[in-house]
C-alpha cells in the first residue's frame, strides 16, 4: 500500500527559496545579513510560540505534530494503483476460491488498516458491516493527524504577535537606555528583527508545513477510501473488472 518515502525536491526548493529572496533582498537594500542574527529576538519569538501551542495542545498531540514534520521533506508516497491492483487480485482469489482463501494472505499485509479490511472480509462479515468497521479507524485516524497538523497552523497564528511582543520589549530597552547611545542599537535591533522573526516564522515555516500535512492526509485519506470501497465490493460478490472500473475513477 505504501512506497518508501524519498525526498521531496519541490519542498527543499521552495523552503531555500524563501529564505534566499529574504536575505538576497536584505544585501540588495545595502543591508547586512549578519544584522538579522538575533540571538534574544530568536528565543523570544520560537521559545514563546513553543510555550503558546503547548499550552494549548496535549502532549501527545505536540509531540506527534512534531515528528509529522518530517513528511513535508519525506512524505509518505501512497500508489493508488498498488492498492487497486491488490484488491483486484483478492477480487478474482475470491472468484475462483471463496472469501475462505484470503485467510491466507492476511498474515502477509503489514498495513494496520488493509490487514483489517482483509481480515473482516475473509470473516465473511457483510459489505456494510465491514465499511462501519473500517470508517470507524479512518476517522479516528483522520482527526489525530488533523489535530497533530493545527499545532503548526496554530504555532503560525502565534508567531506574529509573539514577534511584536520581542518588538516591544525591545523598544522598552530602547526607552530605558536613552541615555547611553551604545545600548540604543542593540535595543532597535532586536525590535524589529524579532517582527521579521515572528512574521517569517509563521509564513516560510509553520503555515507552509501545516498546509502541507493538511494536503498529505487528504491523499491518505483518498487511499483508504479506495480500500474500503474496493473490499466492499467484493464483499458483495461484484465482478473484478467492473470493480477496478470504478476504482480506477478515484485516480482521475
Amino acid at each position: 500500500m505504501k512506497k518508501k518515502s524519498t525526498l521531496d525536491f519541490n519542498s527543499v526548493f521552495g523552503l531555500l527559496l524563501a529564505f534566499v529572496a529574504v536575505i538576497g533582498g536584505q544585501l540588495l537594500e545595502g543591508g547586512n545579513a549578519g544584522s538579522l542574527l538575533q540571538t534574544a529576538a530568536f528565543l523570544i519569538v520560537v521559545g514563546g510560540t513553543i510555550g503558546a501551542v503547548l499550552l494549548q495542545s496535549p502532549i501527545k498531540i505536540f509531540i506527534r505534530g512534531v515528528k509529522m514534520a518530517s513528511w513535508v521533506f519525506f512524505p509518505p508516497i501512497h500508489s493508488p494503483q498498488i492498492v487497486i491492483k491488490q484488491i483486484i487480485n483478492w477480487a478474482y482469489i475470491v472468484r475462483k476460491d471463496g472469501l475462505l482463501a484470503l485467510e491466507n494472505y492476511v498474515p502477509t499485509v503489514k498495513e494496520p488498516l488493509m490487514k483489517k479490511g482483509l481480515q473482516l472480509l475473509a470473516d465473511g462479515n457483510t459489505a456494510d458491516k465491514l465499511r462501519e468497521a473500517m470508517e470507524i479507524d479512518i476517522i479516528a485516524n483522520e482527526n489525530q493527524q488533523r489535530q497533530s497538523a493545527r499545532i503548526w497552523e496554530a504555532a503560525g497564528g502565534y508567531a506574529p504577535t509573539i514577534g511584536i511582543l520581542g518588538a516591544v520589549l525591545g523598544l522598552i530597552q530602547v526607552m530605558e537606555n536613552l541615555t547611553d547611545p551604545s545600548l540604543l542599537g542593540s535595543g532597535i535591533a532586536v525590535a524589529f528583527v524579532a517582527t521579521i522573526y515572528g512574521v517569517g516564522f509563521a509564513n516560510l515555516v509553520c503555515l507552509p508545513i501545516a498546509n502541507k500535512l493538511k494536503s498529505i492526509i487528504s491523499e491518505q485519506l483518498v487511499i483508504q477510501e479506495i480500500l474500503v470501497d474496493g473490499l466492499a465490493a467484493i464483499a458483495n460478490g461484484e465482478n473484478p473488472r467492473f470493480i477496478e472500473s470504478r476504482l480506477q475513477g478515484y485516480c482521475v
